[in-house]
């Protein structure tokens, strides 16, 4: 099913050259850094990969939801916190980036696996 929106509030622009070995920048120079293969993956790192960057932007989205859904039912998240994990690897002749979320409140913890894998080239 394809969802088309209402209404565009925000879009996101950012320029990368080089790919994994390169450099990004969003068009509000916000962010301005430069991409690196992890080693695990046998890059010399020294820079921030997408799987990272999927991680944060990922992680602080599920947050937001978490806050809100507390606030409408009534709970107090304000102590909540989101931790993203992204993989890499491949299957099935493609490469594919699992994620993994873990949500903590008031010192209990909670795990929930998404199924949420992209494929894509790496």
């Amino acid at each position: 099913m394809v969802l088309t929106l209402k209404k565009r509030i925000y879009t996101a622009e950012a320029t990368v050259t080089g790919g994994r070995q390169g450099h990004g920048r969003t068009s509000d120079g916000v962010l301005d850094l430069d991409v690196r293969l992890p080693i695990a993956m046998g890059g010399k790192g020294g820079g921030a990969n997408p799987e990272q960057l999927f991680a944060v932007g990922y992680g602080a989205c599920f947050q937001t939801a978490v806050g809100e859904a507390g606030r409408r039912l009534g709970l107090d998240a304000s102590r909540s916190s989101v931790t993203s994990r992204v993989s890499i690897g491949p299957t099935e002749g493609r490469y594919v980036r699992p994620c993994r979320r873990t949500c903590g409140f008031n010192s209990r913890s909670r795990s929930r696996h998404c199924n949420d894998s992209r494929a894509g080239s790496a």
